[in-house]
């Protein structure tokens, strides 16, 4: 999923060096953090929060293939 979530987010992205997925682990579920530049946020959400709904529903996708639960947060690199 960290991979998947990496490759969508490259692409979206003006500064793809500057994008990290971090994975943490929860009891019944993972959560991926997805960081980026501050000037690609915008970018990675789109307009009313669309393009961060479509990467949450394929990577949920993929993971119920796996028969697991992943959340994505979107976080801005400090």
């Amino acid at each position: 999923m960290r991979e998947l979530l990496e490759v969508v987010a490259r692409a979206l992205v003006n500064n793809p060096d500057a994008v990290q997925v971090n994975e943490v682990q929860g009891e019944t579920s993972v959560i991926l953090e997805l960081k980026v530049a501050p000037d690609d946020m915008g970018k990675v959400i789109g307009k009313q929060g669309r393009i961060a709904k479509a990467i949450r529903t394929v990577i949920r996708a993929a993971a119920a293939r796996d028969g697991r639960r992943v959340m994505v947060e979107i976080v801005e690199h400090s």
